[in-house]
């Protein structure tokens, strides 16, 4: 990729208080185009709220964030999305009301962006809102990629967890982006489900190109699916580098001790 000169990603010396907590003290990190990074530390280390940064749920007090060199720091979350870096959630953000198919249909961008014209994508789309029928095949593409073709016309509340943390990653890919940040992709799944959803996560990577910042609990998961590994803890960054590097290193097992 063209952009693989430099990081995708970006978080510069970033801070972030509520009140007298410190939520972020200076962090920093990168993600370069096409990695998989996973973000791990014990609850309360600072994970979301640095997602939140990133994606503009809240402003930061300092620091700068930058994607595909563009300061977004004082940006909202629809201009990030936009950009092309878009957000999962741990407790999914489906419509349960509707069926799988109107979540998809209503997930389609309406407007020429600059994520659209640079997404890199080769299924041919056009950023431009398709008219019904296109949506509907590339809705159909979708849910079938992430297994859930043959229940498009169930309401998505009739689903499972798992299913609807698939459908909600099946949202986030009509809108092409760059970029996936997801927290907790696993969480609340069954354990037969979980390499479903670790080789879906992995065909994003691989078969769209999309670069994956993902938030993680399940040590076992993210090792598998992370070529590198951040992990915070107190605000800060405590260790970067290798799964395997990490998964030994004594920082990083003492302060999950430390949590627990």
């Amino acid at each position: 990729m063209t952009e693989g000169a430099q990081p995708l990603l970006e978080v510069g010396d970033v801070a972030k208080r509520f009140g007298g907590v410190v939520a972020n003290d200076g962090v920093s990190l990168r993600v370069n185009a096409g990695e998989i990074v996973g973000l791990i530390g014990p609850n309360g280390s600072g994970k979301s709220t640095l997602f939140n940064l990133v994606c503009g749920t809240h402003p930061a007090d300092s620091g700068v964030i930058r994607f595909r060199g563009r300061d977004i720091t004082a940006l909202t979350s629809a201009q990030i999305a936009r950009a092309g870096m878009v957000r999962t959630f741990q407790q999914t953000r489906v419509y349960r009301g509707m069926t799988c198919m109107d979540n998809m249909r209503i997930s389609f961008p309406s407007e020429e962006s600059e994520a659209g014209r640079k997404s890199g994508w080769t299924s041919g789309w056009e950023w431009m809102k398709p008219p019904s029928a296109l949506a509907d095949a590339n809705s159909i593409e979708l849910l079938e990629f992430v297994g859930l073709s043959e229940k498009r016309n169930l309401l998505a509340g009739e689903l499972s967890f798992g299913q609807q943390k698939l459908l909600e990653l099946a949202m986030a890919l009509v809108a092409r982006p760059a970029m996936l940040l997801l927290d907790e992709p696993t969480a609340g799944i069954n354990p037969t489900l979980i390499n479903g959803v670790l080789s879906r996560l992995r065909a994003v990577n691989e078969r769209f190109g999309v670069t994956l910042l993902v938030i993680e609990h399940n040590m076992r998961v993210i090792m598998n699916l992370a070529g590198r590994i951040y992990c915070m803890a107190h605000g800060r960054i405590l260790a970067e580098g290798p799964a395997r590097e990490i998964q030994g290193d004594r920082r990083v097992i003492d302060a999950y001790l430390g949590g627990q």
